[in-house]
């Protein structure tokens, strides 16, 4: 970004300038935008099968790094990549493709490295790998700079924190004295509870389902598999309207796959037995008479949404279930989707351009988009990265109340057991086994 006032300058000018590398949500959705560029190139030249795989990222990151930089066996087997050598980068997720950058930055070797919420979509064993790498780069060599909303990723090798609200640098020092001085819970102060009330409108009335099928998913054997590579392994599961499920599982335990295959975003929902709304995937319907009935956020689809267009039209979309608005919205709609901004507190931002809101802004915005049209499915895959946590407490909210609504019924992905909402009442978790599968157990809450 450019300066616009002031000055930066550097202590050794006669230095050359330093290497710095950056880790962020947005560098993630550069480079699929990339990818899908080279899509479009390679449907020309008649390569329509050429993708890029992890490895082939990784070799070019050797290419354009300095000597002395650690080999990609080294820092594959590091963070434990080795099973996505050969997969494509469009199929990895949230919290593998986290640990690719990272692995790109580690065989560049910078003398400054900023890592922008490194943590968001990694379950707790990656977290855990990640603060000892984290902790191992920092040195007499290398400057680490660490964005983080929450506490307890400020690890005890941390030596100074900045603190930042509203453009405004509010302190800077010490951990000890951040900590001592109480400056936390300044940053942070606490809000007065968000009181949500649903934007219904005598116009437009809660969605009735009443005659329609008990039963909302309903998998039997389900098995997802690319090459050698199983993804799900005869998965098991029935759910119900009025229940709330958390998915809950490891990093590359097939959470994200089975989302896709709910939203008919993976063309092997037609070659399972799957039924959605008492209905056999394939047997005739269009992707859109399910996406009408689902309501979903998720990094991935966050990714995807890169358009140049205004926050609430952004909302507005989701009555249309479309990456784009391209219908004109009632006056009813238009004063829901209003509502739902004013209520998540972001109600300034309407009139913003969503490609130029932050990671956390853009968000906020994407779940008031998920939550617009009362869907009868609303899936959250982890919903609060990037939030922080005045607005991961507005969020808790608003689930709560959709939760406990006769109409929806909720589908909930996290890495954080204690932001479970109150109002879930199953758990899908997937667990490892010795043949480095992993099942799916159920349980009630």
């Amino acid at each position: 970004m450019p300066v616009v006032q002031g000055s930066i300058s550097q202590a050794d000018k006669s230095a050359h300038k330093a290497r710095v590398e950056y880790i962020s949500f947005e560098q993630h959705q550069r480079l699929i935008d990339r990818e899908e560029r080279l899509n479009e190139s390679r449907f020309f030249s008649g390569k329509m099968n050429r993708i890029t795989t992890v490895e082939e990222l990784l070799r070019e990151s050797v290419n354009s790094s300095v000597a002395g930089s650690e080999d990609i066996a080294a820092v594959v087997a590091k963070l434990k990549l080795n099973r996505l050598r050969g997969r494509s980068i469009r199929a990895l997720s949230t919290g593998e493709m986290r640990k690719l950058q990272i692995a790109r930055i580690l065989l560049r070797a910078p003398e400054v490295l900023i890592l922008d919420e490194p943590f968001d979509g990694l379950d707790q064993t990656s977290r855990k790998d990640l603060t000892q790498i984290i902790v191992g780069l920092m040195d007499n060599q290398r400057t680490v700079i660490l964005v983080t909303h929450r506490q307890r990723e400020i690890s005890s090798h941390i030596t100074h924190v900045m603190a930042i609200r509203d453009g405004q640098v509010v302190f800077q020092g010490t951990r000890l004295e951040f900590f001592k001085s109480g400056q936390l819970k300044r940053l942070y102060a606490r809000d007065k509870a968000p009181r949500l009330s649903l934007p219904i409108s005598g116009d437009q009335p809660l969605p009735s389902f009443e005659g329609k099928a008990h039963i909302l998913i309903d998998m039997k054997n389900v098995t997802v598999q690319y090459g050698d590579t199983v993804v799900l392994d005869n998965v098991n599961w029935t759910m119900q309207a009025g229940q709330n499920w958390v998915l809950l599982g490891p990093n590359g335990s097939g959470k994200t796959t089975l989302l896709n295959l709910i939203c008919g975003d993976n063309l092997q929902a037609y070659a399972n037995d799957i039924r959605l709304f008492g209905k056999q995937r394939g047997s005739g319907e269009s992707i859109w008479e399910i996406k009408e009935r689902i309501g979903m956020i998720s990094s991935e689809f966050q990714i995807r949404y890169r358009k140049n267009m205004s926050a609430l039209d952004v909302v507005l979309s989701g009555y249309f279930d479309s990456v784009g608005l391209y219908r004109s919205a009632s006056s009813p709609q238009r004063q829901a989707a209003c509502q739902w901004l004013a209520d998540l507190g972001i109600n300034d931002m309407s009139d913003r351009l969503f490609n130029r809101l932050s990671y956390g802004e853009q968000r906020m915005v994407l779940i008031a988009r998920a939550m617009v049209k009362i869907p009868q499915i609303l899936i959250l895959d982890e919903p609060y990265q990037g939030l922080d946590r005045t607005n991961r407490r507005r969020i808790l909210a608003a689930i709560d109340i959709i939760g406990q609504l006769p109409c929806t019924s909720l589908i909930y992905v996290t890495h954080y057991p204690d932001e479970i909402p109150a109002c879930s009442t199953h758990v899908l978790q997937f667990e490892a086994r010795p043949d480095s599968r992993y099942v799916a157990r159920q349980q009630t809450l």
